[in-house]
This record gives structure tokens, C-alpha cells and sequence, in this order.
């Protein structure tokens, strides 16, 4: 792989994630910038604030400080709106529409989420792995996804939340929801049994001191007070009615979703440059003949774990073949 080959070995996470092993997005960076340099390139820093058109064609590039850079051919490649600080401030949408090209409406994405319930600031900093995640839109399943996440002050976060995110298309107008499943691994059967056995060992034990064994001690709490059992009952005071309570509110923790973060919180920015406006083969312009799009500033846009990276290489790799 090319990345392999400029020093930056790889390691491939569940779903075909792929990261580099040092978890360091900078040796991505750095390995990049080192190519360019090898291979001859040379870098002019500035801000571009416009094009210089001759018929239906750019004949140069104007920086903010009115300098010009002539040139035979343009590839807008400056990301989207997320992570403002890395230089993805939108100015790529405004140039493309300069020259007649449409961007479709933007919003972010792999972002996390902001939720209502009022226990929320309680879990602030709880990770949970291997939990089972649901996303409802009016109460209509839309998506479902297994792994890590992550409560947090205003919400939830986390891989499977940012994944999640990708599918809220009508945020505002339809009501959401997720459920998280905290024991995918038992039925609704096994983890009744298996609280059972708990309530056993534990049975003059008051019900808020039972859960240690079956639940993180942040989130006990929250489930005690869900639950509508005193904390102070005594385990072998609970009924079979309150047990079976106990394990739905388990199977199917729900969390009221709200609002996205704001777009500079999210990794990927959902729209673009429309695709319709573009040639696949060649991601050529088809308003102008010498103006050529890769990456995020195109109206694609994938889950987190280098599916976004992959868009951006693909794309770069077409325009460099097709200029």
C-alpha cells in the first residue's frame, strides 16, 4: 500500500477501518508533504479568493494578497466545512460557485450528538464498548451499528454515535431516539437469568448496591432511578415484574437526540459540490473545461475510519491521471 511504502505502517479495525498504527493522523500528513517534495512539487501558500476566466476556462488563480498564479488547469480540493482549524473554512464552495457550479445544502456529519434526558451530565466521560446501537426516526428504525461509544456533558459520541449521525437526515423536523442495547451479547432469557443469579448472591444487599458486577458505577445510578425500584429495596424484595423492568430498561437504554454538535465538531461535511456537475471518470468540470474537484468539497461523503481519506485519494488520483 502507498502509505506503507512512504513509512507509515497501516493496522485494519473491525469493518475494514483502516488507521495508521500510531493512531497519529500528523504521519498522514507528514508523509504526504514529504512526497509532494520528492516528487518535485512546488507548495505557494496563500488563500485563494477567486478565478480569472478566459471563455470558459481559468486562466489564473487570485490570492488574497492579489497575487496571481497562472495556470493550465484547477483542482479544487479544500475540504469541507468541518474542523475549521485545519483550513476547511468553505472558501472551495464559494470559488465553484463563482465559476456556475452548484453546492448542495451542507450539514455535518460523523458528528456527535447533542441529547435532552436529564441524566445525561451524570454519565459525562462513561465509555462503553461493545454495546448495541439503534437509531428510531418517529419511532421507525433506521439504523443499527455494534462497537464504542461515549457519553459525554451536552450527549453521546463515539464511532458507533458518529456513524449513527450520518443517518439523521431530517434533524428538526422528525423526532430521534437511540437505544442502546448494554448486553447485546445476552437475550432478553440469558440476562434475566443472569441478574437473577446477581440478586441471589447479593439478596439482603439493598437494590442500588446489587449492580456492580453486571454495570459500569456511573451508570448505575441513572439505571437505578430508570428503573423505579427504591434504591434502598432490598434485592430479595424485588418482584419478577420489577426484574423484567430492569432487564427491558438494560436491553433498550434510551437517549433522546436533539441536535447535531456544531459542523466545526464534526469530521466530515455532508454536501457539496453536486455530483451531477461532474464527470466520474475523469472528475472533470462540466461547466469548466480545465477545472477538476477531488475530495470533500464533492457532495460524498462516508463513515469514519478512512472511507473519507479513501474519497479524497481515489478522486486526487483521477484529476492527477486526467489534468
Amino acid at each position: 500500500m502507498l502509505f506503507e511504502e512512504l513509512g507509515v505502517p497501516l493496522k485494519i479495525e473491525r469493518g475494514n477501518r483502516v488507521f495508521p498504527e500510531s493512531d497519529r493522523a500528523v504521519d498522514i500528513v507528514d508523509a504526504l508533504g514529504n512526497y509532494a517534495n520528492d516528487c518535485g512539487a512546488t507548495i505557494i501558500q496563500g488563500r485563494a479568493t477567486a478565478f480569472e476566466l478566459e471563455e470558459s476556462r481559468i486562466s489564473a488563480v487570485v490570492l488574497e494578497d492579489k497575487r496571481k498564479i497562472e495556470c493550465d488547469a484547477v483542482v479544487l480540493c479544500t475540504g469541507g466545512k468541518s474542523y475549521p482549524l485545519t483550513g476547511s473554512t468553505g472558501d472551495g464552495y464559494t470559488l465553484a460557485k463563482s465559476v456556475g457550479h452548484t453546492v448542495t445544502p451542507l450539514k455535518p456529519s460523523l458528528v456527535p450528538l447533542v441529547c435532552s434526558n436529564n441524566f445525561i451530565p451524570k454519565l459525562q466521560g462513561l465509555s462503553l464498548k461493545n454495546v448495541n446501537v439503534t437509531v428510531f426516526e418517529d419511532d421507525k428504525e433506521i439504523y443499527s451499528d455494534f462497537g464504542e461509544m461515549l457519553f459525554t456533558h451536552y450527549g453521546v459520541s463515539g464511532p458507533v454515535i458518529l456513524s449513527s449521525s450520518s443517518h439523521i437526515n431530517n434533524m428538526g423536523k422528525s423526532k430521534y431516539h437511540i437505544n442502546i442495547d448494554l448486553k447485546p451479547a445476552l437475550d432478553t432469557e440469558m440476562l434475566d437469568k443472569r441478574i437473577q443469579r446477581d440478586f441471589q448472591e447479593f439478596s439482603n444487599k439493598d437494590f442500588v448496591n446489587s449492580l456492580a458486577k453486571l454495570l459500569p458505577n456511573k451508570l448505575i445510578p441513572v439505571i437505578v432511578s430508570l428503573s423505579g425500584i427504591s434504591p434502598s429495596q432490598k434485592v430479595n424484595q424485588i418482584t419478577r415484574e420489577e426484574r423484567q423492568r430492569l432487564v427491558g430498561l438494560i436491553k433498550n437504554f434510551k437517549v433522546d437526540v436533539t441536535d447535531f454538535r456544531p459542523i466545526d465538531e464534526a469530521i466530515v461535511t455532508s454536501g457539496g459540490v453536486s455530483v451531477k456537475e461532474i464527470n466520474p471518470k475523469t472528475m472533470k468540470s462540466k461547466i469548466i473545461d480545465n477545472l477538476f474537484f477531488a475530495g470533500e468539497i464533492i457532495d460524498v461523503d462516508a463513515y469514519t475510519g478512512g472511507f473519507n481519506l479513501q474519497i479524497a485519494f481515489s478522486t486526487a488520483v483521477l484529476c492527477a491521471d486526467n489534468m
